[in-house]
């Protein structure tokens, strides 16, 4: 199964793309011996200023065909680590590819919203758009420790 990020927003180099690209490399290293990964990111940016539905538009451009569409939204529902590794086990399991999106700081376009197979809220809180990318990446990696049966997760 491939996993792909596709976010609003560039990340330049310093801690959040160090943890980001240290996360992703310990879930596919972690992940493939259990179906999961490769895990890559589709970065987009709306230089023209178009806002939520530019943003939108180019998101919606930046998602493999017929994967799985997972919204980070607060809205969306709140799972556990071990839920969220058994919704990637589902997906898995049925041949879907995922793509996992995170807006801008504005948020996502209800249009965008709508369309998605899924939406995941990681806290009542809003999170900076560029730290999400990094606890989605945690996440992700969590999540293969705990299919594969490591120590790292200790629930």
């Amino acid at each position: 199964m491939k996993v792909q990020i596709c976010a609003v927003g560039r990340l330049r180099s310093g801690p959040e793309a160090e943890l980001v690209a240290d996360y992703l490399a310990r879930f596919d290293r972690t992940g493939r011996p259990h179906g999961l990964g490769p895990a890559t990111i589709a970065e987009v940016e709306d230089r023209k200023g178009g806002g939520m539905a530019a943003e939108a538009e180019l998101l919606q451009r930046s998602l493999p065909a017929g994967a799985l569409t997972v919204v980070m939204d607060e809205r969306g529902q709140m799972p556990s680590s071990p839920d969220f590794a058994a919704m990637l086990v589902r997906w898995r399991d049925q041949g879907r590819d995922v793509a996992f999106v995170i807006g801008g700081a504005d948020g996502l376009s209800p249009a965008l919203r709508d369309r998605a197979d899924a939406a995941i809220s990681l806290g009542t809180m809003v999170w900076p758009h560029m730290l999400v990318r990094v606890m989605l990446a945690e996440q992700l990696y969590r999540a293969a420790t705990i299919i594969a049966g490591t120590p790292y997760h200790r629930a």
